[in-house]
């Protein structure tokens, strides 16, 4: 059987799940805005950038399934939106994103989630 191996480890295990919706956004922003500073500019870290990126969509969509809550609200479907549109931008965006107001997006998250 073959072993996941997480860049995120201990968020993993776990942690992610605790954090609040809007600090799960918030972090992930943060990881998209380094995928969007390396996209174009340094292949390597641009890679590297969008995989922590994908690994934190694919938590946060996990804490949304498990909570019945986030589920009934329309959070799973909001981050299963998002992270099609982070991948769409990459991958040709042919939904034609803005990446200054992708990056709104994120930073709202972050601020709401300071409040927490």
């Amino acid at each position: 059987m073959d072993t996941i191996s997480y860049q995120h480890k201990d968020l993993a295990n776990g942690g992610w799940g605790e954090m609040s919706f809007y600090l799960q956004m918030g972090n992930l922003g943060s990881e998209v805005s380094r995928s969007l500073k390396w996209f174009n500019k340094n292949e390597k870290r641009f890679l590297v950038s969008f995989e922590r990126a994908l690994e934190l969509f694919d938590f946060t969509i996990e804490a949304a399934k498990d909570d019945e809550q986030a589920s009934r609200s329309g959070k799973l479907k909001e981050v299963c939106r998002a992270r099609e549109e982070f991948c769409d931008y990459f991958l040709g965006n042919s939904w034609g994103t803005d990446p200054k107001k992708m990056m709104k997006y994120y930073d709202e998250f972050a601020i709401a989630g300071r409040g927490l």
